[in-house]
């Protein structure tokens, strides 16, 4: 039985060996081949129909966030490991000929790069909450967002990408309705994938919270039962993969950027995020790298 890493290289020969990844020569910073990118669309659209009579209000957002809303959201206080921060040249020509020599000389430059107003996107949910700050309507309000996100966890495990997408649906209202929301979702979830026959078990989970004292913070996140996961081994069995998460905030965002419920109390939230490169990893490994020779039972529901 092979090991983690020997699992992990292994899968990830075969999918380069089928054009599915294209290598960058970056650990988990991927090209996506044709076929990979029609797994994904066709699973969107599936998510798509099964949201279709929820009312979600649909928004875009660049994969890239204001800064200061990203350090109002607590993201860097617990994940400061995870974050990726942008910066660029603002130097007069003095210090481009520096950067230049630099350059030629294969030295750092990095020094004369600066922090700009902008940090990469770590979850396509976080432009929702300064977006939605004031008072909700009767109701709450319910979003529908899909984009590219970044995470620094460089990794030869091919489901463990520095840059992937997620389809969040994201609601904010009362206590009552988020938890319906999260629990809703889950046995969506649940029920859309074991459609698919991916292999898949649910679980109670935490966030990788940074330190020690996040040790602390994932044990109370896990008794409050505020995260689930659904898994699937996608290179261990023995450690299988998230594939989406049902997360209940409570008034962590309603509290940050001031949004209210129509009562005039503090609005609490819930998200539910698939990781749409690992849902395609998931079926490419359940399934085979031929999309074409996948049960006939997944084909019709992928619309393949």
């Amino acid at each position: 039985m092979m090991d983690a890493k020997s699992s992990q290289k292994a899968f990830l020969e075969q999918l380069v060996a089928h054009r599915l990844l294209i290598p960058s020569g970056v650990p988990g910073l991927f090209g996506r081949g044709r076929l990979f990118e029609e797994v994904i669309e066709r699973f969107n659209r599936l998510l798509t129909d099964v949201a279709a009579d929820d009312g979600a209000e649909v928004v875009q957002f660049p994969p890239l966030v204001n800064r200061k809303h990203y350090e109002k959201s607590g993201f860097l206080k617990s994940f400061p490991h995870l974050a990726g921060s942008v910066f660029s040249f603002y130097g007069d020509q003095g210090e481009y000929m520096e950067l230049l020599s630099c350059l030629e000389k294969g030295e750092d430059w990095s020094r004369l790069q600066h922090m700009t107003e902008v940090m990469l996107t770590a979850a396509a949910c976080y432009p929702i909450y300064p977006m939605a700050s004031g008072t909700l309507p009767e109701g709450g309000r319910l979003f529908d967002v899909y984009s590219y996100c970044f995470r620094h966890e460089p990794s030869d495990d091919p489901a463990r990408m520095q840059v992937f997408r997620m389809r969040e649906f994201v609601h904010l209202g009362t206590p009552e309705t988020s938890v319906a929301f999260r629990n809703r979702w889950l046995e969506r979830g649940s029920d859309l994938l074991k459609a698919l026959a991916v292999p898949i078990s649910a679980d109670v989970a935490s966030d990788p919270f940074f330190g020690r004292g996040g040790k602390m913070l994932a044990s109370n996140q896990r008794e409050q039962r505020l995260k689930f996961e659904l898994r699937t081994p996608i290179t261990s069995t023995e450690e299988p993969t998230a594939v989406m998460s049902f997360n209940y905030h409570q008034d962590h965002f309603g509290s940050l950027f001031d949004i209210r419920r129509a009562s005039g109390e503090i609005a609490h939230t819930a998200c539910f995020g698939a990781g749409m490169e690992r849902v395609a990893l998931s079926l490419f490994k359940t399934h085979g790298f031929v999309p074409a020779a996948w049960p006939a039972s997944v084909r019709t529901k992928l619309c393949l």
